[in-house]
């Protein structure tokens, strides 16, 4: 299972690249297999504020929806506009062309909270 040491994670599954002041954010691969074909990706936060731990979209699997947590507080800037045609992205590239998000941070300080890769390998027991 691919967990790439540059990437921050959540408890949530959900993990983050920072540029700056700008995380890319998108589900983890363990979360795509987990949700098993992924059918659609709804976001309409774009353009808003949102705080940490605040549902910023919903991913929808052929079993089950569920809800994205926005892992780091900021505006959301961009969305991956390729998803709404192209979902199976998801799980097919969970870490590339599957990333949901831009958000323009605005609390730093809450990168600190982030799981790095050997801790979110030891949450979901890989």
């Amino acid at each position: 299972m691919s967990i790439p040491a540059n990437l921050k994670y959540t408890k949530d599954h959900e993990w983050v690249s920072l540029e700056g002041d700008i995380a890319t954010v998108g589900i983890t691969h363990f979360a795509q297999k987990e949700l098993g074909d992924i059918v659609y990706v709804e976001v309409e936060t774009l353009d808003q504020a949102l705080d940490k731990d605040e549902v910023f979209g919903t991913v929808e699997a052929v079993k089950t929806v569920s809800d994205l947590f926005l892992p780091l507080s900021g505006e959301i800037i961009a969305f991956n506009d390729a998803l709404e045609s192209n979902p199976e992205s998801v799980n097919a590239d969970p870490y590339g062309a599957g990333w949901m998000i831009k958000v323009k941070i605005s609390n730093p300080s809450e990168v600190e909270d982030l799981l790095s890769s050997e801790t979110y390998k030891e949450l979901i027991g890989a």
